[in-house]
């Protein structure tokens, strides 16, 4: 990856090992339903409509940025979109995601198309460069676009919508390991052109998300998640654009991850930071990995083990941000408390002689 420029954002010069001041601060779904804002643009818009509008979805994006100074804005959009491309009738109830009908056969494998991402799903390029022209004035905030990775997309296509057990998928597995690779494999070739248009529409940083990449074994993430993580990290147009990788209880799959060559390994709130860098070499950047939920107490216990995560991250190959996402309940002034530790930490270090 060639070196950043100095004035690149600093989430992307933290991406490229770069030694700063502090360690940028963001958190995964930043923009949502915690956010007064938020809600009361979801009284008028339905959710799928809030990611299809582009108005809607940039102004969703840009809530998180101007009310709390994020260090980078990520889209406003679902991992879902890409299966949707591909012919699937999706839609969002009371319970979570849906899709009308599910994927169990050769034959709806093979009905999916691999979609062109301007033609199929342009609403978000278009979201991306909206995004791109307001923070035009701002060259320190970096734009982040994001995808499901093929073993999460698979799960919800599989089962239909949200599982607690994901037996259609595991069974697929078990039963007809070579229709689930067929299926990951169009997968993968979809979700590495949307990124590469995500990347060509201006997002600066790309983050894949393997939300249930965590319920296989080591053997299981070896065959049916790591050959896709490569084929997706070897496919992207990284010369510019670092890549994050997120899997969802990865305690076990650390080393794993490492083997993929991301840019950023995004770690859970199961694995200390010290123990990820122990495993995954000190060279690898670290994001995360606060425990959403401790964003629910109170400030004098929050901001103790915000300045520790701080400490442990440290100045260089670090992003300060939550082990998995904001939940509905975060109360608004903890994540200004939050952001506003990490911001202030250099100040920090100064006052007590650092």
């Amino acid at each position: 990856m060639e070196v950043s420029a100095k004035n690149d954002p600093l989430l992307v010069r933290a991406c490229r090992h770069e030694v700063l001041e502090r360690p940028p601060v963001w958190f995964m779904r930043q923009a949502g339903r915690y956010m007064p804002e938020y809600r009361a643009l979801r009284q008028k818009y339905s959710f799928l409509e809030s990611c299809k509008n582009v108005d809607i979805a940039t102004e969703i994006s840009l809530q998180p940025y101007h009310a709390f100074g994020m260090d980078a804005v990520i889209m406003f959009c679902d991992i879902l979109i890409p299966p949707e491309a591909m012919g699937m009738k999706l839609d969002f109830g009371d319970k979570g995601p849906c899709f009308e009908s599910a994927i169990r056969t050769r034959a709806d494998v093979e009905a999916l198309s691999i979609p062109d991402p301007m033609d199929d799903m342009g609403f978000v390029m278009n979201l991306l460069s909206n995004l791109r022209r307001e923070l035009a004035n701002d060259p320190d905030t970096a734009l982040i676009g994001f995808a499901g990775c093929p073993w999460t997309l698979a799960s919800y296509m599989i089962e239909g919508g949200v599982s607690k057990n994901f037996a259609h998928l595991r069974r697929m597995m078990y039963d007809d390991p070579d229709l689930l690779h067929l299926l990951l494999d169009k997968l993968t070739q979809t979700v590495t052109a949307y990124l590469n248009a995500q990347i060509e529409a201006g997002a600066q940083v790309v983050q894949l998300f393997d939300t249930w990449g965590g319920i296989l074994d080591r053997a299981g993430y070896q065959e049916f998640i790591q050959p896709y993580h490569r084929k997706i990290m070897k496919g992207l147009n990284r010369s510019q654009t670092p890549v994050i990788l997120y899997v969802n209880g990865s305690a076990h799959l650390l080393e794993l991850m490492a083997e993929v060559q991301p840019d950023v390994i995004s770690v859970d709130w199961l694995t200390t930071l010290e123990e990820a860098r122990q495993r995954v070499g000190n060279e690898m950047v670290l994001q995360g990995n606060l425990d959403p939920i401790a964003l629910l107490t109170r400030p004098d216990v929050l901001e103790p083990m915000v300045r520790d995560m701080i400490t442990q991250g440290g100045h260089q190959n670090y992003i300060f941000n939550v082990g998995h996402g904001l939940i509905p309940s975060t109360p608004v002034e903890n994540v200004r408390l939050a952001v506003d530790t990490v911001k202030s930490w250099n100040r920090q270090l100064a006052t007590v002689g650092n």
